[in-house]
């Protein structure tokens, strides 16, 4: 079949057509593609015939027992695919969210991973009908546009939306493993610290986030040329607590995010009068499309309880001029 330039349209594509083409090509047979449909053969090779017609090209060579792809054929298989797969994946969520109530929220990994996670069963006990989606990325996203109710960022304040509602600031402090400080040099001043394997973010120099390194902190306390025993790079703050749990190294953690391991004694703070006040606060920020939706109302007075209970165990009081928790907006 020949198809002329006059042949192309610039019309859209029909779905039912690109499911009938993705059936055939699978099979590579129009009467077990039909059969799959619960169409006709005829029915099926009509939706063929109009699809080539629209895209200007034969997509199958036609023998007298079988079918298979053209060159265009393939190239169009490859792009129908995934996009159908990811198309019947959205649908499928959809139906499964009717009638349930949702909230989605975007943060970054080292808060979902340390503080969100760890008490999300609580809420789920309290609110078993409200599905939560976490979406981390270290993107700020606009909650205007996006499909996100709730947002929990780092941040000064003055780089966050006046309506911005503070859940609580943050201190960095040394902390370690309490077996790794029982079995190794004693721990009583910064230069100790040479004695020691420091845990610290591969890019933290480089990044916006120079205050959390050891850079900083041992030229706070008068020992800016202290040489270590060794370094250990990572990426993520949850990674580089973890190294700390399992007795690797030192770790500058933030304070709110390894509370609870203070407090189980999983981590000691061997130098607790040495703690660095942070210039960042951690704040949960509504879309205003979503203020009314009873579940995100429930769910952001959740979050305003934990943080109360965080707040309390690490001594944190509210920023100069900021109120720990403005009304939500309008």
């Amino acid at each position: 079949m020949q198809h002329s330039m006059t042949h192309l349209r610039t019309r859209p594509i029909a779905n039912g057509e690109l499911r009938a083409f993705e059936a055939v090509a699978r099979h590579l047979n129009f009467r077990l593609a039909a059969e799959e449909m619960a169409l006709t053969q005829s029915a099926v090779s009509r939706q063929i015939q109009s699809l080539e017609d629209d895209v200007g090209v034969a997509l199958f060579h036609r023998h007298t027992r079988a079918v298979e792809l053209t060159s265009g054929g393939s190239q169009l298989l490859r792009a129908v695919v995934p996009s159908l797969e990811r198309i019947d994946a959205a649908v499928r969520q959809i139906r499964q969210r009717v009638g349930r109530q949702s909230v989605a929220l975007t943060t970054f990994a080292s808060f979902a991973s340390m503080w969100l996670i760890p008490r999300l069963e609580a809420f789920q006990r309290e609110h078993p009908g409200i599905d939560i989606r976490i979406d981390t990325s270290d993107v700020a996203v606009d909650l205007d546009i996006s499909d996100q109710d709730i947002a929990l960022r780092y941040a000064p304040a003055n780089h966050v939306p006046a309506q911005a509602i503070r859940l609580f600031g943050e201190q960095i402090t040394a902390v370690v493993s309490p077996w790794l400080l029982k079995s190794g040099p004693p721990m009583k001043k910064p230069d100790d610290l040479a004695q020691f394997t420091l845990i610290e973010a591969g890019d933290a120099g480089h990044s916006q986030l120079e205050w959390l390194t050891w850079q900083r902190w041992l030229a706070n306390h008068a020992s800016p040329k202290l040489q270590v025993k060794r370094w250990l790079y990572f990426n993520y703050a949850h990674q580089m607590v973890q190294a700390a749990l399992t007795g690797q190294g030192v770790v500058l953690a933030r304070l709110p995010l390894i509370a609870e391991s203070l407090a189980s004694g999983d981590l000691v703070e061997p130098l607790p009068a040495l703690r660095l006040d942070s210039p960042i606060s951690y704040w949960l920020i509504v879309g205003r499309r979503s203020t009314s939706r009873p579940e995100v109302v429930a769910f952001c007075e959740w979050l305003k309880i934990q943080a109360a209970v965080t707040r309390q165990a690490i001594g944190d009081g509210p920023d100069a001029d900021t109120p720990d928790t403005p009304d939500t907006p309008d």
